[in-house]
């Protein structure tokens, strides 16, 4: 852990779910004063303004006019009525950097408290947060994706240092496939390990001790990432040309579940991508692969 800074800064948290909380309290513990704690639920702002020794309260406005940085971590959905609201009555003032954790959303969704002299920003970080405890401990080492007035970066930019955080600025256009990025990694990974626990059940073993199972590997994996990269990682039947034992995956597949079928198609035709870029698999099985995955051929059985 980095040390304590002592921060002018005065901070204002309106949405006290996981992020705003994890947020809060990683930067009371940097020396930042929170000076309120606004959220739509009034237990959750109490619960979170007891922990950095601010007020809390249910009306955003009441909680925005001390602070020089405005963090609004309410559901995406939530944040540019939110922004509108303190805005149009006159929440936001001059010399204010108003700041959204959105990783979808631009500092464009904040334009309201431009509108009042503010600056807008928004700091994403690049990390899943199943509770406040975890979050906070999980911010230091973490890409903070950053984006928006020229005036607000160095704000950003400070706020990370002092999580410990790494800086990635990113255009406002790039957010969309930013975001797509880390939902690829991180929801999309869950889905697939739940997958991957459902086939195991179908083979008698309870999900619980499927993924116990499939731990190992999945640890194995990552670190092969993180030493090889993802490309020299990719293993398996895609990566050396086994076509019939694709074939056999797929009437597996065939005799269960379409749905997942044609996911696991959409997926060999990406991993044979890759395949194809780390070389490891012939052209004429490349071609076979893909005839297969796509449904051109769909006859024969696994070899012995």
């Amino acid at each position: 852990m980095t040390e304590r800074t002592e921060s002018a800064a005065r901070v204002a948290i309106i949405g006290a779910g996981k992020v705003g909380s994890a947020l809060g309290v990683a930067l009371r513990n940097r020396g930042y004063r929170i000076t309120g704690v606004a959220s739509r639920s009034r237990a959750s702002a109490e619960r979170l303004a007891v922990r950095v020794e601010a007020h809390a309260a249910s009306d955003p406005c009441a909680v925005v006019g001390e602070a020089d940085v405005v963090f609004i971590t309410t559901p995406d959905r939530e944040i540019g009525p939110v922004a509108f609201d303190i805005a149009h009555r006159g929440g936001f003032h001059s010399g204010q950097v108003v700041v959204h954790t959105s990783g979808a959303l631009t500092a464009e969704e904040l334009a309201p408290a431009r509108e009042y002299g503010a600056a807008v920003v928004s700091i994403h970080p690049l990390q899943s947060f199943a509770d406040t405890e975890t979050g906070v401990e999980r911010f230091g080492g973490c890409y903070f994706a950053v984006e928006g007035d020229a005036a607000a970066i160095p704000v950003a930019e400070q706020v990370v240092a002092d999580l410990g955080g790494v800086l990635l600025h990113l255009k406002g256009e790039d957010k969309a496939l930013y975001h797509a990025a880390a939902c690829v990694a991180s929801n999309y990974l869950v889905a697939l390990i739940h997958l991957a626990t459902g086939l195991l059940e179908r083979c008698g073993l309870d999900r619980e001790h499927g993924l116990q199972a499939l731990v190992p590997l999945l640890d194995g994996t990552l670190q092969n990432i993180k030493e090889m990269g993802a490309t020299q990682a990719l293993t398996g039947p895609v990566a050396r040309g086994d076509v019939p034992t694709l074939q056999w995956h797929l009437e597996a597949f065939g005799r269960s579940d379409a749905i997942a079928g044609d996911l696991y198609r959409r997926l060999g035709l990406y991993a044979l991508q890759i395949a194809r870029e780390k070389a490891s698999v012939g052209t004429t099985e490349a071609k076979a692969i893909e005839r297969l995955l796509e449904g051109v051929e769909q006859s024969g059985g696994r070899a012995g």
